[in-house]
């Protein structure tokens, strides 16, 4: 490995551990480090929503599916009293399908899916640099030249690339001179954090809701008496909340009517509405993540973690000499929109919330972020799509329409009659983060041979093909230059991809699982990779 990693990131948070494991993953060593001396501690923001699943998925880290928990129903009680509790729902249920294999959200505290997010960088020999903060930056013609300092000694680090994932306080956002634009809500405070009790009575298989505006979440990464804890609205002073353990102790316990004996404070924040975006993600090769909001909704962590998975790729192409530096425009063009509108969709939340004193209200399917697109992206091609149609960037899953800037459906029950060796029976199993893949429906091997001959002129690491037969094709073993070749067995992916048998047509899945191109055939592929590599 190059002992000077061509990319600095700064900030170990969910953005920063993503975006570093993507380049790793990519290839592309990486430094990464934070200012703080010891790893965070937390549940902080929990939910974990499907679209991020499925990126975890892509990651190959399964180990947040499914060791993250189901959410729970919330019981709200009267008050004074642990009887007649009325149970709900925050999310809507939902079951898996063929299209959507990771449906059901999950729930994983920050402190439990950091662990696991340095334990994969870890089998790239890449460790978190904890106390160690950056000072400032400069651009050369060379690239960057970091100042860090650790342990009151200065470091000057060169590289290629920064990315500042160190929050909106963060120095790279500072010293980019970035607007953070927003506004701050006063009128929406409370105090959140972890805590170790046992309370008679109280019902561990839900969340506990109190109509004096507290809630505690059952968690077992905490402790086996381990609970998520927020304290909102009301009359009290909750910055002296915050910095008294007796004080809080006294208010939890006047809102839950029974008795609690109080084991630990393991966390606490003071947690103010700042519902606030940078306006632009990257100046030189400088980059930033940053946005705040409110935690309804929970997207906070998901949006973090979608805007790192976008980069990365193309941060690897980039340095790889692959693609040209235009491409990481494309990182503003395709995020800003979204991260906009998923504020105004959280803040509606949020407003509702405070109107009924319920922050536990319903969420709808819009969170599960299935629905987030980028069909308005310049790096994305549809030979089908109707153009002057209205585009939503933060919009609801519609199955019935796939374009060209949409996540790409799964489809089980891929059976595997030609190509190399490989054990994939699922679309999801071939989508990785640094590579294309050619999906090519045909009705037969031979109508794929033109869109696979084009591809013989792309770099082999960074292209990967399959050809998906429909399930009528009475084929057991076939040659082809494809990587795969597939009999969709059940009919899931012609489905999924809305192809009727008898077509041909292509889709080109980007390595962040978004349908990058629609195309008839070769010269639509030729097409869409000019905007994506450097000329062949």
């Amino acid at each position: 490995m190059n002992s000077t990693p061509p990319v600095l990131v700064v900030g170990a948070g969910p953005a920063g551990l993503v975006t570093a494991l993507t380049l790793l993953q990519n290839g592309i060593p990486v430094r990464i480090i934070d200012k703080d001396p010891n790893p965070r501690i937390g549940q902080r923001g929990p939910g974990i929503w499907p679209r991020s699943l499925e990126l975890f998925n892509f990651l190959n880290v399964p180990e947040v599916n499914d060791q993250g928990k189901y959410f729970s129903a919330v019981r709200s009680y009267k008050s004074g009293t642990l009887e007649s509790g009325i149970d709900s729902l925050m999310v809507p249920h939902s079951e898996p399908t063929p299209a959507i294999p990771f449906y059901k959200p999950k729930l994983m505290g920050q402190q439990l899916l950091d662990v696991i997010l340095r334990r994969h960088l870890e089998k790239f020999s890449c460790s978190v640099e904890m106390g160690t903060e950056l000072r400032s930056f400069e651009q050369s013609d060379e690239g960057v030249t970091a100042v860090l300092e650790k342990n009151g000694t200065l470091e000057t680090f060169n590289t290629n690339w920064v990315v500042g994932a160190d929050g909106a306080k963060g120095i790279v956002r500072k010293q980019l001179g970035l607007t953070f634009l927003g506004e701050t809500r006063d009128d929406v405070r409370m105090v959140m954090g972890d805590i170790r009790l046992h309370g008679v009575g109280l019902d561990r298989a839900r969340c506990i809701l109190t109509p004096d505006s507290a809630s505690l979440r059952p968690t077992d990464e905490i402790a086996e008496d381990g609970w998520q804890f927020m304290i909102f609205g009301g009359d009290l002073d909750l910055t002296k909340l915050a910095q008294s353990e007796e004080l809080l102790f006294e208010a939890i316990a006047s809102v839950i009517p029974t008795e609690i004996t109080f084991n630990k404070l393991v966390w606490v924040s003071e947690f103010r509405a700042n519902i606030r975006m940078v306006n632009k993600f990257q100046r030189g090769p400088r980059i930033c993540c940053g946005r705040v909001h409110s935690p309804t909704g929970g997207q906070g962590l998901n949006s973090g973690v979608q805007d790192a998975f976008n980069l990365g790729w193309k941060l690897a192409l980039v340095e790889k000499g692959l693609a040209d530096k235009s491409l990481l425009e494309t990182y503003n063009a395709e995020r800003l929109p979204v991260i906009s509108e998923m504020l105004e969709v959280t803040t509606t939340i949020l407003n509702q919330s405070l109107k009924t004193n319920d922050i536990t209200a319903r969420r709808g399917p819009i969170l599960f972020m299935l629905g987030i697109n980028c069909r308005f992206s310049n790096i994305v091609l549809d030979e089908f799509a109707i153009p002057g149609k209205p585009v939503n960037a933060y919009g609801v899953l519609d199955e019935a329409n796939l374009e060209a800037g949409d996540r790409a459906p799964d489809a089980p029950n891929m059976l595997q009659v030609g190509g190399g060796e490989s054990d994939a029976k699922t679309l999801f199993s071939l989508y990785r983060p640094w590579y294309h893949t050619v999906l090519v429906f045909a009705p037969s091997p031979a109508d794929a041979i033109p869109v696979l001959g084009a591809l013989e002129a792309y770099e082999k690491s960074a292209v990967r093909s399959a050809v998906v037969l429909p399930s009528s094709a009475s084929v057991t073993s076939v040659a082809s230059p494809a990587d795969l070749v597939f009999v969709d067995q059940k009919g899931y992916a012609y489905s999924a991809y809305l192809v009727e048998a008898g077509q041909t047509k292509v889709f080109v899945i980007r390595p962040d699982g978004v349908v990058g191109a629609i195309v008839r055939g070769a010269e639509g592929v030729k097409k869409y990779f000019s905007g994506i590599f450097s000329e062949v």
